[in-house]
Parts: C-alpha cells; sequence; structure tokens
C-alpha cells in the first residue's frame, strides 16, 4: 500500500517500511544495493489493512519511532455488497460500513504519549462542522507568516482542505478564500505537496485525481497545480504546464523531490490501471534555489523533525524535514527552498529535535548544502542547472 523512509539504526543508510493488506516488511538497507527483511527480528509485522506510515522521534532520545495507521477490518468475514452498476459489477463500499481498526505505535525505549487535539484546533472537521473523506496531506507556510499550514485532499462532491495556521495550536478553514475549493469539488484527490515548482519563494501546491469507481465516466481525472499568487491566494493552472496535466489518469500516490539535482522539484505518481509516470520540472530552475540536506548526531541520523528557517533579503521561508506525506508515499528528505533572483542566503537556522541549534550565515544559492548538528556546513556542492 505505502512506504516510509528512514534510518532506524543510525547507520548513515535509509531504510524501508512498506505498508500493505495483510503483514508490513521492514527492509534494512545492506549499503551495497541491496535490502534484508528484518521485519520479524524488529517486530513490526503489523497485521491487517495498513496504509500511511511515518518514521519519526516522537521523544527525542536519537532513535527513529514509527507510526503505522490501520485502516479498517476488510478480512473475508467482514466482506460485504453494497450493490451493482448496470455492468453487474460491485460498487467499492465507502469506509464507514466497515468495523475501523487500531493504528500502531512502535518505539524503541520509554514512556512518551499522545493526545487527539483534532476538535480543539479546528482540523477535525471544515468550517461547515462536517467530516471529510481526507486521503493526501501536506504542510507548508503559504503566506510566510514563519508557522506552517496544513493540505488535505479528500473526495468528490466536497472541497480539498487548507487549514491556516493561527498558531497557539488553532487553525481556520480557509479553502474558500484561498480559492482552492471550488476547483476541487469534481475530483477525488489523493497525493499532494506544498512544493516550489517555479522556484519563485512561495509554495505552491500540486494535487494527484482519480476516481474509485471505474463504471464513472470521471473515472480518469487529470491532476490540479495551484500557483500561489502572493496574497494568501491560489489560481489553478495544470493546464499551462504541459501536457501531462492536461492527460486524464487515475493517480493516488505522488513522491516529490529534485531527482535530477538540478534546482527544481520533481514528482513521480503512481497511476491506478496504468503506467506511473515521472515528471520532471524543466522550468523551475530558472530562478535560483538551494537544497537542504540534514545529519543528525544527537537527534536521529536522518534529522526528522528538524525545523529549517532560511533568510535571504526581505524572503524567510520555514520547512520541516519529515518521513512520509503525500498520500502513502515518501518524498525526498532534502528540503528545496526557492530564492527567485536572490544569489545569496543570509541566514540558515537549523532547529534539532535535541534542542541544538545550528546557523549558517553567507551561503550562496544553486548549491546543495550538507549540515551536520553541531557541526554546521560540512559540504556543499553546485546544482546541476547545465540542462537550463
Amino acid at each position: 500500500m505505502g512506504v516510509a523512509v528512514g534510518d532506524y539504526d543510525n547507520d548513515g543508510w535509509p531504510d524501508l517500511f512498506v505498508t500493505s493488506y495483510g503483514n508490513c516488511i521492514l527492509y534494512r538497507n545492506n549499503r551495497d544495493g541491496t535490502f534484508t527483511d528484518v521485519t520479524s527480528k524488529a517486530g513490526v509485522a503489523t497485521p491487517g489493512f495498513t496504509t500511511s506510515a511515518v518514521w519519526f522521534d516522537y521523544d527525542n532520545d536519537g532513535k527513529l519511532d514509527l507510526f503505522v495507521c490501520s485502516f479498517v477490518d476488510y478480512g473475508k468475514s467482514a466482506n460485504r455488497s453494497c450493490g451493482e452498476n448496470q455492468l453487474g459489477r460491485r460498487y467499492y463500499c465507502i469506509p464507514r460500513y466497515f468495523k475501523p481498526t487500531t493504528s500502531f505505535l512502535y518505539h524503541n525505549n520509554g514512556d512518551g504519549t499522545f493526545k487527539d487535539i483534532g476538535f480543539p484546533s479546528g482540523t477535525a472537521v471544515n468550517e461547515n462542522g462536517s467530516e471529510q473523506g481526507s486521503m493526501g496531506v501536506t504542510l507548508g507556510d503559504y503566506d510566510h507568516d514563519g508557522k506552517l499550514d496544513l493540505f488535505i485532499t479528500n473526495f468528490d462532491d466536497d472541497y480539498n482542505t487548507l487549514y491556516h495556521n493561527d498558531g497557539h495550536g488553532s487553525f481556520t478553514d480557509v479553502s474558500y478564500p484561498g480559492k482552492i475549493a471550488a476547483v476541487s469539488l469534481p475530483y477525488v484527490g489523493w497525493g499532494t505537496k506544498f512544493i516550489d515548482y517555479d522556484s519563485d519563494g512561495w509554495v505552491d501546491l500540486l494535487v494527484i485525481n482519480g476516481h474509485v469507481y471505474p463504471q464513472l465516466p470521471t473515472y480518469k481525472q487529470r491532476n490540479l497545480v495551484h500557483h500561489n499568487n502572493h496574497d494568501g491566494t491560489f489560481s489553478e493552472v495544470g493546464a499551462q504546464l504541459g501536457a501531462p496535466f492536461a492527460e486524464k489518469r487515475t493517480g493516488r500516490g505522488a513522491a516529490f523531490g529534485d531527482i535530477d539535482n538540478d534546482g527544481d522539484v520533481d514528482v513521480i505518481i503512481n497511476n491506478l490501471d496504468g503506467a506511473p509516470q515521472l515528471l520532471r520540472n524543466d522550468g523551475g530552475n530558472t530562478n535560483n534555489s538551494v537544497l537542504i540536506k540534514t545529519i543528525g548526531v544527537k537527534s536521529n541520523r536522518d534529522g526528522i523533525g528538524a525545523r529549517v528557517i532560511i533568510v535571504s533579503g526581505d524572503l524567510k521561508q520555514v520547512e520541516d524535514v519529515h518521513s512520509g506525506g503525500s498520500y502513502i508515499s515518501q518524498n525526498d528528505l532534502r528540503l528545496h527552498f526557492g530564492l527567485e533572483t536572490r544569489t545569496k542566503i543570509d541566514l540558515i537556522e537549523v532547529r534539532w529535535p535535541s534542542g541544538a541549534v545550528d546557523k549558517i550565515t553567507g551561503a550562496s544559492a544553486n548549491k546543495i548544502l550538507t549540515i551536520k548538528e553541531g557541526q554546521g556546513l560540512i559540504s556543499q556542492k553546485d546544482l546541476n542547472r547545465g540542462s537550463r
């Protein structure tokens, strides 16, 4: 079903956790291009119908913990019919017709705990007080106020939801004022991410779409690209960005990252009933940018949970390093920051999960910068911008 990447044994090599219908699998990286199934040894088989997973260090002990989302009881004894179409094909039953199942938290040692704050924070339901059929999720500071906002994709005849982070654990549904709600109504949204596809310093939104009922004429759908207007609103511009955004497919998961290290964000899309698509961004590197890789020491090796703040002139951006996301997918752990025409970075501040802070000044744009906890900038390489 899905995948999450994290260096759970802190050996400097990324390991893979795969969710499934049945048992999950943990693959340890052998450091030679191969992997070993260590599921039984690690005790993370996780039976049932699992979907999303995320590695994170919730108690800041330097070792990654694992949270696995369980879907519903979809075993043979729970099988049921919800009717047939005119061709005699069975409809899928919506999730509420099945018994819910408990998610899993795997922790190395200690006692950390969690509290559900969905309702108090304003994110459990939309502005109408309605629950939604949520699929994909992403975080990003779309309005440059220093706080990460929340975006969630939903089923058709219901809008995708943009929650503005008001601070102090409170969010407001601004989907309609942000101009991303109405355009999303005919679509079933899945993978998504705040990405600065044109590297202008303002994060945009990409949404992967596709229906779940093959018998419907809207089974195949086009994907959406919401361009950030720099004023709290977005404009849907997918039709202007080439053939891949005009084609109709049944998209599901999507993973984002700079595959060719040229300074812009690319995407790979997993389609139902069709081949995956690898979409290379051929225009985003006309503006300047920087890629930042984090290496934890006291914190976990990947630096998952670190917050990176970058200042270039009048432009201030913030992003967190996190595992999992989009829709049961894994994005590049390196952080991409667009800089438009700016060539110098006045300040990079990394706030590590351990509480340590590293500050780097005077870095140049169009670099891949590696920052190590307690040591600061340890490596810088030029981006591959020859294909501009």
